[in-house]
C-alpha cells in the first residue's frame, strides 16, 4: 500500500510540474488517503501484534 502511496505522489508532483492542476490536485489527496490508511493498518497491526505476544 505504501507502494502506491509513493506512486499517487510522484504522479502528483509531475503533473503540477506540467501544469496539470486538476490531475495533480485529484493525485495528492488520493495520496494523502493512502497514507493515512497505511498508517491505521499499520497501527491495527502492532496492536494485534502485540497483544498475540502477550497471551503466548
Amino acid at each position: 500500500m505504501l507502494h502506491w502511496t509513493i506512486t499517487f505522489l510522484i504522479l502528483a508532483l509531475v503533473a503540477g510540474l506540467l501544469g496539470f492542476t486538476g490531475i495533480a490536485g485529484a493525485s495528492s489527496q488520493i495520496a494523502q488517503i493512502l497514507f493515512i490508511l497505511f498508517l491505521v493498518l499499520l497501527v491495527v497491526s502492532f496492536l494485534k501484534g502485540g497483544v498475540r505476544g502477550k497471551t503466548h
